[in-house]
């Protein structure tokens, strides 16, 4: 079946709410292909490897957490840019992009997701007085040790976390997708055992040894590959079209 593209985008922007969230990037459609839609091709950020990847896949459109037109960024479609916006719209593909909307969601977003993968039960947000911090607060269904849950975050992501190990066993967990180091402190405030983010800052480590709590970095793209693939899901069931999600390895 296929689907009329604005129909689609109109859906994703309602289940969304994005036009209630204040972002650094534009959020929904783009770039605009062609009318009608009936496979959609996700991504965690949309590369030249992954346009060309959903070129191959003959998609109508390109479902992505991190898609273009950042602020402060150069607006110039030179270099990078325009070879991949040329690839889009040589092929009439339209691209779909929604980065805080897709980290906030509570049944699609990023942080319900990893929190899915990692089997933490969620309590409710790391900061409830700041709703621009997108993080979360959970718990363990039984204690373990800063190891033991550095483990379970390789098994379920596939591949090895920083770890910076603590003293105590965790059982309450802070954590927020991609680039939330910086919200380590909140979550020394909220009585977390563990934070986990997906990348590190250096003052990030000097933060968990100095308030006591154990850290771990598991990667800005493997803590965002799930968001995505659950609202490609979500808008394939609901439309009947065909979704693939394309993973596009990259160790940060």
């Amino acid at each position: 079946m296929a689907v009329a593209l604005s129909t689609l985008v109109e859906e994703a922007d309602r289940y969304l709410g994005s036009a209630r969230i204040q972002d650094y990037c534009p959020n929904g459609l783009q770039v605009e292909g062609r009318p009608q839609v009936s496979r959609i091709v996700s991504g965690v950020t949309a590369s030249q490897a992954l346009l060309d990847a959903a070129v191959e896949a003959n998609a109508d459109l390109v479902l992505v957490h991190h898609g273009y037109f950042w602020k402060g960024e150069n607006p110039c479609i030179t270099g990078m840019k325009q070879r991949r916006l040329k690839t889009l719209l040589k092929h009439d593909i339209s691209l779909l992009s929604y980065h805080l909307p897709l980290d906030l969601h509570a049944e699609v977003g990023n942080n319900v997701q990893l929190a899915q993968q990692l089997e933490i039960t969620v309590e409710g947000p790391l900061d409830p007085d700041n709703p621009r911090i997108v993080g979360l607060v959970g718990s363990l269904s039984e204690a373990m040790t800063p190891r033991d849950f550095a483990h379970r975050v390789q098994t379920a992501l596939g591949r090895e976390p920083l770890l910076i190990e603590g003293d105590g066993m965790i059982r309450r967990v802070g954590w927020c997708t991609g680039g939330g180091q910086g919200y380590i402190d909140q979550a020394v405030l909220a009585g977390v055992d563990l934070y986990l983010s997906g990348e590190a800052s250096e003052q990030t480590f000097h933060s968990a040894r100095e308030n006591g709590i154990s850290f771990i970095a598991a990667g800005h793209h493997a803590t965002e590959r799930y968001g995505v693939q659950a609202l490609g899901d979500y808008l394939a069931r609901r439309f009947a079209l065909e979704h693939l999600f394309i993973d596009c390895p990259n160790p940060i």
